[in-house]
């Protein structure tokens, strides 16, 4: 199994890194989280997204900002091209790092208003990321120093992205200490691989070492929510991109993303979206 705390490249002479990544086989789902923020644009892939409790779909141009020790992955399902493989322009920076700038230039302050505004994740408007599209793929052909000036534009074009919406409904605390942030990283994982199928709380208790009182309190006090609301916006979040990108019967969907009971899933849908899944669907049909 795949480490969860991902350790990223570093660039000789670089303050910041990047990744020009080209998968043929497509973006498999592999959950991760790094102190670094996450800038990522992705190219002919199509699929989903899963940002913290988020759960939502993604498509060509998709350009999202993850914030630090956020856990996140795309899974994708196809590409538009098959001539040409799926592609993820990825850029990551600490903190410390934009936060420096705006401390040192009053021009590039709204960088550090973005920050604060990606600690839950942020996708961007359709238009800003076509804006900032063309300017990050030559970013990627440019030297060390135009590179770095240009991420800093890129950052500043998005810092005025008003249609910016925020993606993770928790954040995890950042206090977290080494024992704990691993007992953390085991459950979150298996419950991002199994919420439709069911989890028992004395399962994740036994993956954390835990009783399950213990596992509740260390769960609720890191990741500001309950184990049940957790999951139930996972399920949800899969449920709103099941319901806004395809003719599924409502029931099936329920049934999918977990609930065997559809009044269940219409109560939880409507307290977590504020209507039914019927008018959820409605929205996205012309």
């Amino acid at each position: 199994m795949r480490p969860f705390l991902e350790k990223l490249p570093a660039i000789p002479g670089a303050s910041w890194s990047l990744l020009n990544r080209r998968l043929e086989e497509g973006i498999p789902f592999e959950w991760h989280h790094h102190p670094e923020y996450e800038l990522t644009l992705t190219l002919n892939s199509q699929g989903q997204r899963f940002v913290g409790d988020h759960v939502g779909e993604y498509g060509d141009g998709d350009l999202v900002l993850v914030g630090a020790n956020l856990p996140h992955t795309w899974a994708s399902r196809a590409r538009p091209d098959p001539a040409r493989p799926h592609v993820a322009l990825v850029m990551w920076f600490r903190h410390e790092w934009a936060q420096a700038l705006g401390e040192g230039f009053a021009e590039l302050r709204p960088i550090a208003g973005l920050l604060a505004r990606a600690e839950a994740g942020l996708a961007f408007s359709p238009q800003a990321a076509s804006r900032a599209r063309p300017m990050i793929e030559a970013l990627f052909e440019a030297e060390l120093a135009e590179r770095f000036l240009a991420l800093v534009r890129v950052l500043l074009v998005l810092a005025g992205d008003d249609g910016a919406a925020p993606l993770a409904g928790t954040v995890a605390a950042r206090d977290l200490d080494s024992a704990d942030r691993e007992r953390i990283d085991r459950v979150l994982l298996h419950i991002h691989r199994h919420y439709a199928a069911g989890i028992a709380n004395e399962d994740l208790a036994g993956i954390a070492a835990l009783s399950p009182s213990g596992l509740h309190r260390l769960f609720r006090r890191h990741m500001r929510t309950s184990i049940s609301d957790y999951v139930m916006r996972l399920r949800i979040g899969e449920a709103c991109a099941r319901l806004s990108s395809g003719d599924q019967p409502i029931g099936h969907v329920a049934e999918a993303v977990g609930y065997r009971a559809l009044a269940n899933f219409n109560r939880q849908f409507k307290a977590l979206r504020g209507m039914t899944p019927r008018a959820y669907r409605a929205l996205f049909r012309g």
